[in-house]
């Protein structure tokens, strides 16, 4: 069987650190005389107490080695016992959310997807919004160093592309991972800072400036307004949104070696340029539409069209506009563009752009050899041979990804859900997103009437995304359970 000793310590840890995060939102509370603070106060005592008991009991067991299975138990049982804590203020709240509800928004909060439940945002209580803000910023640098450090290693997904010497065996990635989280955390930190300070000079508020900031750098979308974005009909903030949505779906690893004075591996990367050459023809095709065909002005169509298209491939989910009723083209693009997402190790959702890489040179190359069957072709990427392991991981992600999305997809239809909300629903969660298509779950709707039952299936397909499929899935397998 295996050892849960040390995967229940490192959870311990972490639910310790979420009660002191819950001291944050309590004192917003606090300051404005809210009595949710009570609430806040009470959960972080509540995942305190926990947080420190299964530390305490244990100790005895603990190791700074994990084997394969015990990375695995641990990746998947650490968001989810997030998700859990994470819901216990939502849960006991003046909004007077349900159980279902409350699991809804921490998940989709933990795993930067950004769909939510909530109605009147413009008036909640601004412990709350915080509190929704840091759950996406401490997602977003959680899944930083999951993809640097864990994935790498447990080779999900084609993931062992980045592996490193640092992280090529198991029990080197506790020591190594808090290395780099210090690295990741001061980067990600002095991002969200700039952007915070953009966004205020622009015309927000402080709080709106901080909470919009924490949720676009983790790419995860949530607003303090019911209206996303949109709401401040503010131009400058919008662009600087844009800027940080990009910056967030970068590979961040990059951004360490740009302190330490390496200013061109970024451009020289592939990823990176693959990413942005999609963004820009996916912009500019949106752009030519909403100008020609629906009359915008030439100011509205560019900054509609690039903000809209830059936070669904990103899957940050904000919104100025209802990109629903652009018509079929802009609905089948946005619809694609969820299933992209950004580049490896950056905070973005979605299959990611190294895969449809490594999947286009495989099948170049194997198209080669069907026109040449003595010739001697080798997929690459960056300029170096694709191991054939890798090729089979990616290929294999593929198939899964988009075997999980259908089934979801009949899975909310067969709970009532129309057609474009079942379809959209389920790429959304899958991908991360936010916003689904559509007059129900779409940019100007939210998913509270979306029925209980498809709630819980929503959250688990954002998880089954968040944490690259195979992660959640092995857990499933009895021969994970065995010796």
């Amino acid at each position: 069987m295996v050892a849960v000793g040390p995967v229940l310590f490192i959870i311990g840890l972490l639910m310790s650190l979420l009660a002191v995060a819950m001291g944050l939102p309590a004192i917003a509370d606090l300051a404005t005389g809210n009595p949710d603070w009570q609430i806040f106060a009470g959960s972080a005592a509540v995942s305190l107490f926990v947080g420190v008991g299964l530390m305490l009991t244990t100790r005895s067991g603990m190791h700074t080695t994990l084997n394969l299975r015990q990375a695995f138990l641990l990746t998947t049982m650490s968001w989810l016992a997030v998700a859990i804590v994470g819901a216990l203020p939502f849960a006991f709240s003046e909004l007077g959310l349900s159980i279902s509800d409350a699991f809804f928004e921490s998940m989709s909060g933990i795993t930067t997807t950004g769909s939510t439940v909530i109605t009147g945002l413009d008036n909640a209580p601004p412990g709350i919004l915080l509190w929704r803000a840091l759950l996406q910023w401490l997602g977003g640098v959680g899944i930083i160093v999951m993809a640097l450090a864990v994935l790498p290693m447990l080779s999900v997904g084609g993931m062992q592309l980045f592996q490193t010497e640092a992280f090529d065996t198991p029990d080197k990635v506790l020591p190594r991972a808090a290395q780099l989280a210090d690295g990741i955390f001061a980067i990600y930190l002095l991002l969200t800072s700039v952007c915070a300070l953009g966004l205020w000079l622009s015309g927000l508020t402080g709080f709106d400036a901080i909470a919009h900031a924490m949720t676009t750098i983790a790419t995860g979308g949530y607003s303090t307004k019911d209206g996303s974005i949109g709401h401040f009909s503010n131009p400058m903030a919008e662009w600087i949104i844009i800027g940080g949505m990009i910056v967030g779906s970068l590979p961040f690893v990059y951004y360490l070696r740009v302190v330490r004075g390496e200013l061109f591996p970024m451009f020289q990367d592939s990823q990176v340029k693959w990413f942005l050459a999609i963004a820009a023809v996916s912009v500019i095709s949106v752009v030519l539409w909403a100008w020609s065909v629906l009359d915008f002005s030439a100011e509205i169509s560019v900054r509609h069209g690039a903000f809209n298209v830059i936070s669904v491939m990103t899957g940050t989910g904000y919104a100025t506009a209802n990109f629903s009723a652009w018509g079929g083209f802009p609905v089948m693009l946005f619809l694609c563009l969820m299933f992209i997402g950004g580049c490896a190790g950056s905070t973005t959702g979605g299959i990611k752009i190294f895969r449809f890489q490594v999947l286009y040179a495989t099948a170049k190359a194997q198209v080669g050899r069907l026109l040449m069957p003595h010739g001697v072709f080798i997929p690459y990427y960056n300029r170096k041979p694709i191991p054939e392991n890798v090729s089979d991981a990616v290929m294999g992600f593929f198939f899964l990804y988009i075997l999980c999305f259908g089934i979801l997809a009949a899975l909310l239809a067969a709970l009532g859900l129309d057609f474009v909300t079942a379809i959209s629903g389920a790429a959304t969660a899958i991908s991360n997103v936010g916003p689904g298509l559509g007059d129900v779950i779409g940019p100007y709707g939210n998913f509270k009437s979306v029925p209980e039952s498809a709630k819980w299936l929503l959250s688990f397909g954002m998880l089954l995304g968040r944490l690259e499929l195979f992660t959640v899935l092995v857990m499933f397998s009895p021969a994970f359970w065995t010796r």
